[in-house]
């Protein structure tokens, strides 16, 4: 597979909803600002520690399905934020959320149009170590192969939609305040 794509390495990530924030600790926040370039599998990604500077990337998913959480291919470049900002005139649709890093998981909080939305994410070097994941009491569903909660997919999904999603595995989507 690598040599369809010599600088793409393999994803692997397993998906979960929550119905809020647990009770753990988490060790590192970042804001992170998503532009899913119209026409394209390329995403800009913002991303900021409360305590350093931001950091730049432009990254193409190609989706390439299969066992222990394997989501596809994915490339990442990381930008200088000159760059970042003359690729960032594209036409887009953004996503903005604040990822909680609970290991094993990030836990992002999304804001905007998907405020109240909990999603958590692992990501695994090898198939046996996704297949191997003691998943935490707080997960009330797993989602990985639910392809509706993806970044590409959540950024064009409106309020509605995602409470209609959430409501087939019985999680409310609350008014935001």
């Amino acid at each position: 597979m690598q040599g369809l794509h010599k600088y793409a390495r393999i994803e692997r990530e397993r998906r979960f909803l929550l119905n809020g924030f647990p009770s753990a600790e988490a060790v590192r926040i970042r804001h992170i600002t998503d532009r899913y370039i119209d026409g394209s599998l390329l995403r800009l990604r913002e991303q900021s520690d409360d305590s350093g500077p931001s950091t730049f990337k432009l990254t193409q998913k190609l989706p390439v399905r299969a066992n222990g959480g394997q989501q596809g291919l994915i490339t990442n470049i990381y930008l200088t934020e000159g760059e970042f900002r003359v690729l960032a005139q594209l036409p887009a649709k953004t996503l903005r959320k604040v990822r909680y890093s609970v290991p094993p998981l990030g836990i992002d909080i999304f804001e905007g149009p998907l405020q109240g939305l909990h999603l958590a994410e692992a990501e695994f070097d090898s198939a046996a170590e996704a297949d191997a994941l003691i998943v935490p009491g707080f997960i009330l569903h797993e989602v990985t192969d639910d392809q509706r909660f993806t970044g590409g997919q959540l950024v064009c999904a409106s309020r509605l939609d995602v409470k209609k999603w959430l409501a087939e595995y019985e999680i409310p989507l609350s008014d935001p305040r």
